[in-house]
């Protein structure tokens, strides 16, 4: 799978298979009757078939023109990319290889309001949706995962699931969904944007904003608070005392100049 001509000559079932549903459920039909608007077999090593699965994703994105405040555009696609490339790679990581999942592929089903990627093999060994990107777990596929750290620069360091919610927090988008039920892991992304900044006040989306310093202020009007000392008290403070933030002028921790950084 790391680096034969064609893996699928021997083990067709690992592939990806890749489907543009229209609408929000399949079975829906589109206005010519199609059932899919874009569909493919996904074949090739593990880095072959991760390359063809963003791209597939990336060109059935809708994308929009954003214009900052500073008056420079840029597109955004309607999800973010490392975001999807986290969760494919993820999928090709963690899937169950055994003859247990014998003719089961890897799955990509976009719909109108989300992307599910779900793999052939629950969590493995100990491991919890709550757990997940907190605590190191076990690993189902430990070579798998260390030559693609190798080959791609992937981090075997259990970073996948927070960047994740990372990425989706950062465009204002709802936390990933993970599911872990009948022999298969899923992940479910969703392209609704949060109409109130204050519905998406996590961990993950903080971090992400204090990706390069922010003063009290700027913090509060980013999440919706017109002033900042309960924000501060109940959502700063707590990442403070966990070592994920740091505080620009430690020595002044009350100074009008004080900044907030996520701590990398």
């Amino acid at each position: 799978m790391l680096f034969a001509i064609y893996p699928q000559s021997l083990f067709p079932q690992y592939s990806i298979i890749a489907s543009v549903v229209p609408g929000k459920e399949v079975g829906q039909l589109g206005s010519l009757g199609e059932r899919f608007i874009d569909d493919k077999r996904i074949e090739g090593t593990l880095v072959q078939m991760l390359d063809e699965a963003v791209a597939f994703v990336t060109r059935n994105m809708k994308r929009k023109l954003i214009v900052d405040d500073y008056g420079k555009r840029a597109d955004r696609t309607e999800y973010p990319i490392r975001a999807v490339r986290e969760a494919v790679l993820n999928a090709l990581v963690h899937r169950d290889y055994s003859f247990h999942t014998e003719n089961s592929p890897i799955r990509i089903l976009m719909f109108d309001d989300r992307i599910e990627i779900e793999n052939p093999g629950g969590l493995y060994g100990r491991g919890t949706i709550e757990k997940l990107g907190k605590v190191g777990l076990d690993t189902r596929n430990p070579y798998i995962a260390g030559a693609l750290e190798i080959i791609i620069d992937s981090e075997n360091r259990y970073s996948g699931i927070p960047t994740m919610r990372h990425e989706m927090a950062a465009n204002n988008l709802k936390p990933p969904i993970f599911e872990s039920s009948h022999g298969v892991f899923k992940v479910i992304l969703y392209n609704e944007v949060l109409s109130n900044r204050k519905d998406c006040i996590t961990d993950e989306a903080i971090l992400a904003f204090c990706a390069v310093p922010r003063s009290r202020r700027e913090l509060a009007q980013e999440f919706g608070f017109s002033t900042p000392t309960y924000f501060l008290k109940n959502h700063v403070k707590p990442l403070i005392d966990q070592g994920k933030l740091a505080l620009t002028l430690p020595d002044a921790p009350k100074s009008k100049k004080q900044k907030y950084v996520a701590v990398k």
